[in-house]
């Protein structure tokens, strides 16, 4: 729900609607729905619990790494799967949380194990959120607070534009979940206009584009969608969003032994970028078996990613290596929902017969 949507129904029951925004900010900030509907009255109490349900999905899997990363796979009501993951961050009071946006994703990125089971569903806004919830849950099990967020996980986001633009509200606006509209980045492979039209909500939020490929034939390779969208027309589009937010969008590249890692490749990258005020964000690959085509990537060696992050920086280009996380368990975006795929999905289920917060 909405504020305004709990605002509604609390009137409509004969209740003051100003505990609305009492009762979301606190389940908001806590994760935890009876430690903010015990805060309201006794009469109202009763009537929520009776009739509106917190949330629809359950955690099906957890995974915790040495490193502290933490995995959810929750199962949602349609019996469906999705993942979400809380990482620490290098201060011990904070962790970023990737959220997905789909069930599976329609993108095939060869070396990525979220399409090898295609494209099931968009994500509702709510089921957006209840990855949210469990992250701050999970963070505070562990003393540290949910810091940033970021659309990176199962699925393409801004082919889900409006669900995941509702979920952004709740979880980023301070009359709910008070994140903060700069502590959400939102990450594609390249959508233009879904690109130009997060850009139009004027909404202040950050974005990332995976590239993984300085060249259009190379990444068609690996992105099927390149074929659609050539690089120097995504740059474009991510240039138009950049002047609207003064802040440089990041450029996702996952180095990949022998695919993209060439210091060729780097002086490449560096040249397509030119003057542009971007960020490129190195990712090592976690590596998740044989892609689509059959081909079995490998991390890039020490050695090469140090040469490409060496070459861009060399060329004027403002780029970091993001350390991996999760190496010990199922990290890679799809992994673990492919490991606990034993439960059939029941396509006809319906969701919960009472509305849902």
């Amino acid at each position: 729900m909405t504020l305004a949507d709990l605002e509604r129904q609390i009137a409509d029951w004969g209740h003051p609607s100003v505990h609305a925004g009492r009762l979301l900010r606190a389940f908001y900030a806590s994760g935890i729905w009876e430690t903010a509907v015990r805060l309201l009255p006794a009469a109202l109490q009763a009537r929520l619990r009776a009739e509106l349900v917190a949330t629809t999905s359950g955690t099906a899997a957890r995974q915790v790494a040495t490193d502290g990363t933490t995995k959810l796979l929750l199962r949602l009501a349609d019996r469906r799967t999705v993942e979400t993951v809380l990482m620490p961050d290098f201060r011990p009071d904070r962790a970023a949380g990737c959220l997905s946006s789909q069930v599976g994703c329609a993108m095939g990125c060869d070396f990525c194990a979220t399409t090898r089971n295609g494209f099931e569903r968009n994500l509702t806004a709510g089921e957006i959120v209840e990855q949210f919830l469990a992250l701050r849950r999970e963070a505070a099990s562990v003393n540290r607070r949910l810091q940033t967020v970021v659309f990176m996980g199962m699925g393409e986001p801004l082919l889900n534009l409006d669900a995941v633009l509702a979920a952004i509200q709740r979880i980023a606006d301070n009359s709910i979940g008070g994140l903060g509209w700069r502590q959400v980045t939102v990450s594609t492979v390249g959508i233009i206009p879904g690109i130009d039209a997060l850009a139009a909500t004027g909404l202040n939020v950050n974005l990332a584009v995976s590239l993984h490929a300085p060249d259009d034939a190379a990444r068609a390779e690996l992105l099927p969608m390149g074929r659609r969208f050539p690089i120097h027309e995504i740059l474009a589009a991510a240039d138009r969003f950049q002047t609207g937010r003064g802040r440089p969008v990041t450029i996702q590249y996952c180095l990949l032994d022998g695919v993209n890692d060439s210091t060729a490749q780097a002086r490449t990258l560096a040249e397509l970028l030119g003057p542009r005020r971007m960020h490129v964000n190195l990712l090592r690959y976690n590596p998740t078996g044989a892609g689509l085509r059959g081909l079995d990537y490998r991390p890039s060696s020490d050695a090469a990613t140090a040469a490409f992050l060496a070459e861009l920086r060399a060329r004027g280009v403002t780029a970091h290596f993001r350390r991996p996380r999760g190496p010990d368990i199922d990290a890679a975006c799809g992994q673990l929902r492919n490991r606990e795929a034993t439960v059939s999905v029941n396509a006809d289920a319906v969701g919960p017969s009472r509305p849902t917060i």
